[in-house]
């Protein structure tokens, strides 16, 4: 029996296993909602020493993310922070220390 090399096999095709900031288990999803909700939270999270509030995201992230690839079977919210706690281990932004509530903020470099 043949079978086709997990590249090739439908859903699991493109997908990138996410990193966790505190070295925890990332989890895998799907690359085109990662790469979609990546570029909206890197457009809207600010360099600025106050950063953004954590519980603004996802109404500014929402108006760049690709309607297909979040077409109401995909939780948002879900995603924003799978995808903010990649960007936070790959030192692209962090949470502002001491703020509270929760903001968050770009750090040099991360632009890409």
């Amino acid at each position: 029996m043949h079978t086709k090399p997990r590249s090739e096999r439908g859903n699991s095709m493109d997908r990138i296993l996410t990193l966790h900031p505190k070295g925890k288990c990332g989890v895998n999803i799907e690359n085109g909602k990662y790469r979609t909700m990546r570029s909206a939270i890197l457009r809207v999270v600010p360099q600025s020493r106050e950063g953004v509030p954590f519980k603004q995201l996802e109404s500014l992230v929402t108006p760049h993310l690709d309607a297909e690839a979040f077409d109401g079977s995909a939780s948002v919210a879900w995603y924003l922070v799978t995808v903010k706690q990649d960007l936070e281990a790959r030192g692209l932004i962090e949470k502002v220390p001491y703020a509270r509530p929760q903001r968050v903020r770009r750090l040099s470099g991360g632009s890409s």
